[in-house]
């Protein structure tokens, strides 16, 4: 046939650049959930095997770039030659690991982390990063379309499911179906639902749901006795909208602003029966590109669609038409730099004591209208190596929730959680900190930056 001629060829050109050569989804606890072999072109065990799932999970828990390429996944200690594995120093010294790296066996290892789970894979060949970084993050949006929540309960009680989906996005390693409304065709399997366990701690508005905050599968749902859920039986009809932005804002030590961008997006879940065509009206004066806009106007530095959205009547009326597809979806993607009102304002201060003592002081203050507020803050703080003992004081506005700052030893820094922010309030963070060594210089460099 077609698709066998098709493997073949693939599989007789080795000098072709391939895809993924497997895939596997780790628990938290770094536990194989999923494992699935496309090929195996070493001749050697692939990375579902338990012992590279553990080599890979250590090295991605415990990461440090001196130990980036050494054979064993230690840290090399150049003086006496020799390698080391201490885990809570290679925490301590470098943070996350990247998404793409190398381990021993020679094999290129990706990873994407969603709710806890470890989605990854692996490839002997030049394969693009960001193509099969974008591949494992449509995978996990698959998987928690037809799960309903994305948790490690959800996989295991879901598996036949899930590797039925997975045999029709991956042939031989190759991304084939992506999309939630196409596989509807290609699936027979019905998704067990898992009661999603929500968190208490997160502040929301009670009169809205967020789209992540709606835990039921595109098709239709049996509980844990095979019996059809009564979601199944009573569909509502409705649609999320979000629109989600990230800040991303570098302040100087005086608080002023030196860089800002705002990576945004307006993201849909829908329910509705009837696949009906919706239309979405944006600001009449929206302009696109720099020095574009008149005063007065909204402007973005670039924008992108999704593929479904019909923008015929969008230079002129700013309206979007679109059938909104199964699953969740991004319809536009929008980019904002230049000078911008940010929400929030810092302002450090480091003072010597004395040669060994030091005082950190952080104001953060809410530049926000009074009903809005800030919800889940952290704060977090690097310190010098040197640093023996940190203590930490709050002192706080009335209304701002449960606040708590402390020095976090194995990560070198003081974090500090704010559980509501409210607009036009200010808190500040008082550390006094005592190092093993005189304060230098080469050492204040060693303090900061602040995250938030």
């Amino acid at each position: 046939t077609n698709n066998n001629n098709a493997r073949w060829q693939r599989h007789n050109h080795p000098h072709k650049p391939t895809m993924i050569s497997n895939f596997f989804v780790l628990s938290p606890r770094g536990d194989t959930i999923i494992a699935k072999n496309y090929r195996n072109e070493r001749g050697n065990t692939g990375a579902h095997e338990r012992s590279h799932t553990e080599a890979f999970f250590r090295k991605i828990k415990f990461w440090d770039d001196a130990s980036y390429l050494t054979p064993g996944g230690g840290t090399k200690d150049a003086s006496k030659d020799k390698v080391t594995t201490s885990e809570s120093e290679a925490r301590k010294k470098n943070g996350d690991a990247p998404p793409v790296f190398m381990m021993p066996d020679g094999l290129t290892y990706m990873h994407v982390k969603r709710n806890g789970l470890i989605f990854g894979c692996a490839t002997a060949r030049n394969t693009s990063p960001v193509t099969v970084i974008e591949l494992l993050s449509t995978i996990a949006r698959v998987f928690k379309d037809y799960c309903g929540t994305l948790s490690e309960e959800a996989i295991r009680k879901n598996f036949i499911l899930l590797y039925e989906l997975l045999d029709e996005m991956l042939d031989f390693g190759y991304p084939q179906i992506t999309r939630t409304q196409n596989l509807k065709s290609c699936v027979y399997n019905e998704p067990i639902v898992v009661d999603f366990i929500g968190t208490t701690s997160n502040l929301v508005n009670p009169k809205t749901a967020s789209a992540n905050a709606v835990h039921k599968p595109v098709i239709s749902s049996v509980n844990v006795n095979g019996r059809k859920t009564e979601a199944s039986y009573n569909q509502k009809n409705e649609i999320f909208v979000d629109i989600l932005e990230r800040l991303n804002v570098l302040f100087s030590n005086n608080g002023y602003v030196l860089n800002s961008t705002i990576d945004g997006c307006i993201q849909m879940k829908s329910y509705l029966a009837g696949n009906p065509e919706l239309r979405l009206a944006l600001n009449e004066d929206l302009a696109i590109g720099k020095n574009q806009g008149r005063y007065g106007s909204v402007t973005v530095d670039d924008i992108n669609f999704n593929d479904c959205v019909n923008l015929s009547e969008f230079e002129t009326q700013r309206t979007l038409s679109f059938v909104p597809p199964d699953g969740e979806f991004v319809v536009l993607n929008y980019r904002v730099t230049g000078d911008f009102s940010t929400p929030f304002r810092i302002f450090p201060s480091i003072e010597e004591v004395e040669p060994k003592k030091l005082e950190i002081t952080v104001l953060i203050r809410a530049e926000m209208a009074h009903n809005h507020f800030g919800a889940n803050v952290t704060v977090e703080l690097p310190l010098p190596k040197c640093t023996a003992v940190a203590s930490c004081n709050v002192i706080a506005s009335p209304g701002t929730g449960h606040t708590n700052a402390e020095f976090v030893r194995s990560e070198g820094m003081i974090k500090w959680t704010i559980k509501k922010l409210p607009g036009g309030t200010e808190q500040t963070m008082k550390a006094k900190i005592t190092l093993d060594q005189a304060f230098t210089s080469q050492l204040r460099r060693e303090i900061g930056p602040i995250n938030m």
